[in-house]
């Protein structure tokens, strides 16, 4: 399986912060808000992963991340010009894709939580279907909502309802099969002019292949996309770091916990970070070379 990471848009509900960079790559407490969703699709065991990215900001997640292999992966890039809705990942990114399943997460979304590693990987491995993330929210209308029946299967989605018929909202990490640039092609754009993800989910819905996994009280999702939202990102990553004893959202460990490079190669990343992430990593590192 491949993975995508959507980090374009004009980020205009953090303007004056976005005016000069890349939403993504505003920071959440000690790293770029993209270290996140990478390492999500990291632990689901996802070493081919596209970012899709807006013409100015492209080549700033190149100079970031380079090919990817300092972290044991592969990473590509795409310009999205002009943004027209989040399924229209799968048709800009279908040579990458070529004919795998994908997973999709947005550049802006933060998943943390107990066994989250394992959750992410049996969606992986699931090989027909679509698999959806599910977040029992205080605001549901805001989101696309998720409607169940008594046996707690999904019945229909509604994209931001004014009545809502459930708290749970779809969050911003997808899984799918073979199928998904061919199912993304036959979309229509809505009211808005955009291919809308929760209309591909209910392509899957309708042939009764999608899978919800719900979220629970252990798990946290958030979207840092607003001046509100990124600082309470960023409190909350800090205090759980601390009360955890780990970092959260660190590829060069999520790197090294899949074996997908040393220690050695973490203590080279790390070698001139004269701070606190640096001797975390250094810690990390010399924990699995003993």
């Amino acid at each position: 399986m491949k993975g995508i990471i959507l980090a374009g848009g004009s980020g205009s509900r953090l303007y004056p912060l976005t005016l000069v960079t890349s939403k993504q790559l505003l920071p959440v407490y000690d790293k770029p808000m993209i270290y996140y969703p990478l390492t999500l699709l990291m632990d689901a065991g996802i070493r081919e992963i596209l970012i899709i990215s807006t013409p100015a900001d492209i080549g700033r997640f190149r100079d970031l991340f380079k090919d990817g292999s300092h972290l044991g992966i592969k990473l590509s890039y795409l310009v999205q010009e002009k943004p027209e809705g989040l399924a229209q990942a799968f048709i800009l990114g279908e040579d990458f894709i070529d004919g795998e399943g994908c997973a999709m997460v947005l550049g802006d979304n933060i998943f943390t939580g107990e066994g989250l590693p394992e959750i992410l990987k049996t969606a992986a491995g699931r090989d027909k279907g679509a698999t959806i993330f599910a977040y029992k929210v205080k605001d549901p209308e805001r989101f696309g909502v998720v409607e169940f029946n008594d046996d707690m299967k999904a019945v229909s989605i509604e994209e931001k309802p004014k009545e809502p018929r459930s708290s749970y909202a779809v969050t911003g990490l997808y899984f799918y099969d073979e199928n998904v640039c061919k199912m993304a092609k036959t979309l229509t754009p809505s009211k808005r002019g955009e291919l809308e993800i929760t209309d591909l989910n209910l392509l899957y819905l309708n042939k009764g292949q999608l899978n919800v996994e719900l979220l629970n009280d252990e798990h946290t999702w958030m979207d840092a996309g607003t001046q509100e939202s990124l600082i309470n990102a960023t409190n909350f990553i800090y205090e759980e770091e601390i009360k955890l004893g780990r970092k959260i959202g660190c590829p060069e460990e999520a790197a090294l916990r899949n074996k997908w490079i040393t220690g050695e190669d973490v203590l080279k990343l790390c070698m001139n970070y004269n701070n606190e992430y640096g001797e975390y990593l250094r810690k990390t590192a010399g924990e699995d070379m003993a």
